[in-house]
């Protein structure tokens, strides 16, 4: 049971933020050298500064330490967490 009101998000909203990140990563890594690299803002990748379970950006592949991610503006805390999150293989 839960208590308050719950959240719900549609299907479209997550097709839509899954289609922006896919999108945005795909323009990152096909720019050429000449060009600069726009990354993505933490919003629109519901970035936290808190893990999701044993996810967080630190066992992430994008993440570049000490606290700077490939594909996410601003400074990340490596125990933060976002949509983008793809563990390092």
């Amino acid at each position: 049971m839960t208590t308050g009101r719950e959240s719900r998000v549609s299907r479209r909203v997550v097709l839509c933020r899954g289609m922006g990140v896919g999108l945005g990563a795909i323009a990152v890594t096909t720019a050429g050298p000449a060009m600069a690299q726009t990354k993505i803002a933490q919003a629109m990748v519901q970035y936290q500064k808190t893990p999701k379970g044993d996810q967080q950006c630190s066992k992430c592949a994008q993440f570049v330490a000490p606290n700077a991610c490939q594909i996410v503006d601003g400074t990340i805390d490596p125990n933060g967490w976002c949509i983008a999150f793809a563990p390092k293989t």
